[in-house]
């Protein structure tokens, strides 16, 4: 029996998988467990044998038991931790290094983790998840309740159970809740329209948050270097970090040159931290690399990290106020000043009236009777002359306005996300409207950013074949190519032809040239050289340098890539086609300039190799070492890079010029490419050149006086060869002139003209975290179609806002002034509590969704950029607003005094139809806030559904408030003749608005004397 049942650890059918991070006690129970069950099995088996059963001959006569061994047994998130977080390199050296860190969480450090998924959920496991905790969300309620702390409705709320209170009192509860109770139904619908709308921008901001931090990350699994998402870091990941780059976690460096980290993020010191494997190892989550490039191996994740920790304590706020609801908080007050002291003059006035016996009840009795009146029937009649006074003051601030600008906001920021701009900040959505200058970058921008090497020249010619390339020569360019990169190329198997290449654009372009058409082996290339020291591409002076040793005859090499001039520039010999080493001289160096300019006309980006070989004598003294030897180099040969110009960036730079919008790319390319894409993409015209100070190098500008930078710098259409810092000077000139300036940038580099223009638009596919940190807004898609994409929209959200500032107005105004009046001639106010709520409640809402839904159209791209000092209410506003505001006192008042008599009607009819005539002049004149200026506001109105679809549902309900809520909003069913009446009444606002367009306005400001 003992041979037939036999445990085998490492057969796989039928196996128990037990968990593999266990203490102690615990792995005893494990062990107790494995035996009850292999008992368990031999009774069974045992039970077989008694049943006659027999077993199947060609199954195996033993039971398996996969028992796995405890994982990362040798180290826990403890020893890692304090490792790291303490810098405890006594610690590290203890246990053996980066490289027995590595040993123990089972990483191969070339290759990383395998990758798979059941290796991924155990480090997961034993480790935990690169995420932390969030602060939780602002519920529904918390919103409820801040909308329940506004004045005026807590006022209202006094006044309805007042109002409740003395009605059931005198009318009994079955007559006597409706006042009271329909006020107290009104303001919880206006609450819960204005909680819900908070509540979803609120949840729309948590959902811009969550696609903001969810950055991709370069790794290493299985020998392959793919982009993850930082949420999917495991401890043991190998991950990729260069220029740029957020460190995902915290970790140890494993292998990299000239690494540079910024910690002010964890620390507060500016001062930039060195990195590297023999004195600072350590490296820590949400620190950025300012500058080199390293692999490092994670060694905590999520909460594990200071970063995770610190966090889960902060929530993204979501009550940023953009300049323009600042402006509206600031009209809103005036307004609410001049509301106020209308109200206070009506409370007097209704006050003295009422206490002079000067007011009749609903039967023609007077009010006030002196002492024999009841205290009950006083105190009702206060509350009533009380409550009209708030309507009033209600009714002339337009507090539904902040409210209908944020659903404006929150929806073209949905829209805008559609479209490939992910909006980080609210304020760039309307600053965006007054943008009279993009600063482009050309690289992906302007550009498909799919780039190939199309020219090659080796000495003075051009070379078709790459067979014809000497040996040694094409030595040298596969090692220049191979060591001099932060690339990386990785062939699926061994059997396949197919290669994947990683890294920028140029290094992929040139890694694929190298290893299809040369034949480079990147791996052969680096196991047979040294890598002794390595200076990083940057923006500033871009090139990049290595020096490297070759094992085979110990020699040093140093090798230099980057811009074809600046390379030359380093080069006083140069290898002509069959491999000869020639000097070069002025004549010949003039021919080199010559084939650069001409590649460069091409719209191609010239990248030039160069060489030297350190002499022995110089070894000992260490050069080639630290400091890379930058002259006197050998020229190897140039290549072309073709980046083809993106379909319809030609047709977007002509929009925005047509919209009055300056556009001018900035590129670290040379003059002659510059110019060439410039013209391509129709920033240039073909007659601008370097004689029409349309282009201009950075060095240039940068060389000019402040007075003659300010005075050139309008002309400027293409500034080529220059660095971030002179992106950051032309920003600078620019808002000195006066202009509102978006920049366009993906470097780290960056940042400083990114945060020093009005809106920074940061790249989202090849932009560095710190770019896209410093932006206020994310073009995800590179595309400069979308930049002017994101100017269309900040037209059209100030656009909107105009139209609901005007729409508000005009009822506000004409609501204020037709309750005054009634109110001081003794009569009755037309506008109850009840009726102003429900009408507040449609302009609030759903006329704010009627203009929000809006799409940019093509006529805003007509216009030309919004001053950014023009008032918020123009003149044409204001026209328009007095317009349609006369119009609408003069029906009001109308019905008011003589409706009875010219409808033949009781006074409740009169009431209804006046409701519901103000209601339907706000539904028509909708239609007219369609367009500010022209005439014809009905174009293209048909392609909106959803406007037709709000103003359906506005009409729908007003038609049930009137017809069916009788008792609750104290009104009366209408004719259809009445109906009629009203509509005719309403739909008079279009021609009236016909004629009020045709009256013409001055420029100067109606209300200059108010800033607002």
């Amino acid at each position: 029996m003992s041979d037939n049942l036999h445990v085998n650890l490492n057969c796989k059918e039928p196996k128990l998988d037990v968990p593999t991070t266990h203490s102690k006690p615990n792995k005893r129970w494990r062990l107790a467990f494995a035996t009850i069950y292999c008992a368990r099995v031999l009774h069974s088996l045992l039970n077989e044998k008694k049943n006659g059963s027999k077993l199947p001959v060609a199954a195996p006569s033993f039971v398996v038991l996969n028992v796995k061994p405890d994982a990362f047994s040798s180290i826990d998130q403890t020893t890692l931790t304090e490792i790291v977080k303490e810098k405890n390199v006594d610690l590290l050296l203890e246990f053996g290094g980066v490289e027995s860190v590595a040993d123990a969480l089972e990483t191969d450090i070339k290759n990383g983790i395998s990758g798979a998924v059941d290796d991924v959920a155990l480090r997961q496991e034993a480790f935990g998840s690169n995420t932390y905790k969030r602060p939780p969300a602002k519920s529904l309620f918390h919103f409820v309740v801040e909308a329940f702390k506004d004045l005026t409705i807590l006022i209202l709320l006094f006044c309805a159970t007042l109002s409740l209170g003395f009605g059931i009192k005198e009318h009994g509860l079955k007559e006597g809740w409706y006042d009271g109770g329909s006020i107290f139904v009104a303001v919880i619908l206006v609450v819960s329209v204005s909680a819900v709308s908070n509540f979803r921008q609120n949840r729309q901001f948590e959902k811009l948050s969550k696609v903001s931090n969810n950055i991709k990350v370069d790794v290493f699994r299985n020998g392959r270097r793919q982009q993850i998402s930082i949420f999917e870091i495991v401890v043991g990941d190998v991950v990729g970090l260069k220029i740029g780059d957020q460190v995902p976690a915290d970790g140890l460096f494993l292998d990299g040159h000239s690494l540079q980290v910024d910690e002010s993020s964890m620390t507060g010191e500016s001062d930039h931290v060195e990195v590297n494997s023999s004195h600072n190892p350590f490296l820590f989550s949400g620190t950025k690399v300012a500058d080199g490039y390293a692999q490092m191996l994670v060694t905590s994740v999520g909460m594990n990290t200071t970063w995770g920790q610190m966090m889960s304590t902060i929530s993204r706020d979501t009550n940023e106020q953009t300049p323009l609801q600042a402006r509206l908080n600031k009209l809103t007050s005036s307004i609410g000043k001049v509301g106020m002291a209308v109200a206070f003059l009506v409370l007097v006035v209704s006050l003295v009236r009422y206490f002079t016996g000067n007011t009749e009840d609903e039967n023609g009795n007077r009010e006030f009777i002196g002492s024999n009146i009841k205290a009950v029937d006083m105190v009702n009649s206060m509350v009533t002359i009380i409550a009209a006074a708030f309507t009033i003051l209600d009714v002339a601030i337009p507090k539904g306005l902040l409210l209908a600008v944020t659903l404006i906001l929150t929806y073209s920021m949905k829209r805008m996300m559609a479209d490939q701009a992910m909006v980080r900040k609210l304020s760039a959505c309307e600053t965006m409207s007054s943008a009279t200058t993009i600063c482009t970058g050309k690289t992906g921008t302007l550009t498909l950013n799919q780039m190939k090497v199309t020219k090659i020249w080796l000495g003075q010619e051009p070379i078709e074949v790459s067979s014809s390339i000497s040996t040694n020569l094409l030595n040298l360019i596969q090692q220049g190519v191979a060591l001099n990169t932060t690339g990386s190329v990785y062939k699926a198997s061994s059997g396949s032809s197919k290669f994947e290449f990683s890294g920028s654009p140029t290094e992929k372009a040139i890694l694929s040239w190298a290893v299809l058409e040369l034949d480079m082996d990147m791996e052969i290339l680096k196991q047979n050289c040294t890598i002794l020291h390595v200076e990083a591409f940057n923006s500033e002076k871009k090139r990049s340098g290595v020096s490297i040793r070759s094992k085979a005859d110990n020699t040093i090499h140093v090798h230099w890539k980057g811009a074809a001039e600046m390379i030359l520039a380093m080069c006083s010999r140069y290898y002509d086609a069959s491999g000869s080493m020639k000097d070069m001289d002025d004549g010949e160096r003039m021919i080199f300039e010559q084939i650069i300019q001409g590649m460069a006309a091409s719209s191609l980006r010239c990248i030039a190799f160069a060489h030297t070989q350190i002499p022995g004598e110089e070894h000992e003294i260490g050069v080639g070492l630290q400091n890379l030897k930058e002259h006197s180099l050998t020229l190897i040969g140039l290549v072309g890079i073709k980046d083809p110009c993106r379909p319809g960036v030609r047709k977007a730079v002509e929009d925005c010029q047509c919209a009055g919008v300056n556009v001018k790319m900035i590129t670290g390319d040379n003059v002659f490419t510059a110019r060439a894409m410039a013209t391509e993409c129709g920033i240039l015209r073909p007659d601008q050149d370097m004689t029409s100070e349309a282009v201009v190098e950075g060095e240039v500008f940068r060389n000019y006086t402040l007075e003659e930078r300010l005075e050139k710098v309008d002309k400027i259409h293409v500034m080529a060869r220059s660095s971030p810092f002179d992106k950051l000077l032309m920003v600078q000139c620019l808002k000195q002139k006066g202009h509102v300036v978006a920049v366009t940038g993906d470097g780290s580099n960056d940042a400083p003209a990114l945060k020093e223009a009005h809106i920074g638009l940061s790249m989202g596919i090849q932009g560095t975290e710190v770019a896209k940190e410093s932006s206020d807004i994310i073009i995800l898609d590179d595309n400069f179609t979308s930049v002017a994409t994101v100017l269309r929209w900040g037209r059209c959200v100030y656009d909107s806002i105009q139209k609901l500032i005007q729409l508000q107005l005009t009822m506000n105004v004409a609501a204020l002034v037709i309750n005054v009046v009634a109110a001081v001639s003794a009569r009755e106010v037309p506008f109850t509590v009840l009726k102003l709520l429900w009408v507040n409640l449609i302009l609030d809402t759903l006329c704010a969704l009627t203009l929000a839904t809006g799409q940019p159209t093509k006529d805003l791209m007509e216009e030309p950029p919004v001053r950014r000092t023009q008032p918020l209410i123009t003149n044409i506003m204001w026209r328009n607003i007095l317009g349609q505001a006369l119009y609408q006192i003069a029906v009001v008042l109308t019905l008011q005094f003589s409706g009875e008599s010219i409808f033949d009607v009781n006074e409740k009819v009169k009431d209804t139809l006046i409701l519901n005539t103000s209601v339907l002049c706000q539904v028509f004149n909708q239609v007219n806030a369609r367009k500010l200026e022209k005439k014809n506001v009905f174009e293209g109105m048909h392609k909106n559904k959803l406007f037709w679809g709000i103003i359906g549902i506005t009409i729908i309900l007003e038609v049930v408030v009137v017809e069916f809520l009788k008792k609750f909003a104290d009104t009366e069913r209408l004719s259809w003749k009445q109906w009629g009446a009203c509509i005719g009444m309403a739909a008079l606002s279009w021609p009236i608005g016909w004629v009020v367009k045709c009256i013409p306005v001055s420029d100067k400001p109606f209300l200059n004397y108010l800033n607002w």
